[in-house]
């Protein structure tokens, strides 16, 4: 895909690999970036910062995903501003720390939090754009999770809801073409401030070096790693769509 006026929308885009996608769609040139973003407002401000360093311009977009009206007056105006996207990343998420065996933890809230933002989010956002998307001959990259593919991670309803974003995205993949292409990243652990607002920086760091032992190649991800990873399948893999690539490393291979 050529970057020359292309305007991207990322979600979740203020931190962690949404504000690392940014970082890397704007060394690729890609010209407009709408920092999408909930309960960061200001690591938002910040980042316009730094993109518009990059050459891009950037601006904050205030979007509760798990709100399809919210999604829709943000929609309106990313298209006043901007005039249609070409370049959608899903990448806000959120998640709890339950043991899995641990069923009773798991409430109607939890279901309705996780699945909300995880799976519905990110529909809400497609749908509301696919119009300008198939217009522009865009593309969309999810932003999964290996716990969608194995039975790992922070919680049950977590791997559920990164499972059915991976689905989704294969039938996306079917609605939107010929002119749109559907992709998913799915990372596996990512060394990031998620990780220890879960289970504290001590922890965090222990299990960080322990499972890097197990990684062939020999260390975990960081945000930068995913993000590259995101904006190559999104400008770089013109004619993959459907599809769901694993980035941890190769642990998946010994699980």
């Amino acid at each position: 895909m050529s970057t020359d006026g292309r305007v991207a929308l990322v979600t979740g885009g203020a931190t962690g690999i949404g504000r690392a996608t940014c970082l890397e769609l704007a060394r690729r040139g890609i010209e407009e970036i709408h920092i999408g973003h909930s309960r960061s407002a200001e690591a938002a401000e910040e980042l316009v910062t730094e993109l518009q360093a990059l050459g891009a311009t950037a601006h904050p977009l205030h979007i509760e995903v798990s709100d399809r009206d919210a999604v829709n007056r943000a929609t309106s105006q990313l298209l006043q501003t901007s005039g249609g996207l070409d370049v959608l990343v899903n990448s806000a998420g959120t998640t709890q720390k339950i043991e899995f065996a641990d069923l009773d933890a798991i409430t109607p809230q939890l279901w309705d939090d996780l699945l909300g933002v995880n799976l519905l989010g990110a529909f809400w956002v497609c749908q509301a754009f696919a119009e300008s998307l198939k217009e522009r001959g865009g593309t969309i990259v999810n932003v999964t999770s290996i716990s969608g593919t194995r039975v790992v991670g922070s919680s049950l309803p977590y791997g559920v809801s990164k499972a059915a974003l991976a689905q989704m995205t294969r039938a996306l993949a079917l609605a939107l073409a010929p002119t749109v292409r559907v992709n998913a990243i799915a990372p596996g652990t990512v060394i990031s401030g998620w990780h220890e607002r879960l289970v504290g920086a001590d922890a965090a760091q222990s299990n960080f070096e322990a499972e890097a032992d197990l990684v062939p190649l020999q260390r975990l991800a960081g945000a930068v790693d995913i993000g590259r990873a995101i904006v190559t399948v999104a400008l770089d893999l013109t004619f993959v769509t459907g599809q769901e690539i694993i980035a941890d490393g190769g642990k998946a291979l010994r699980y």
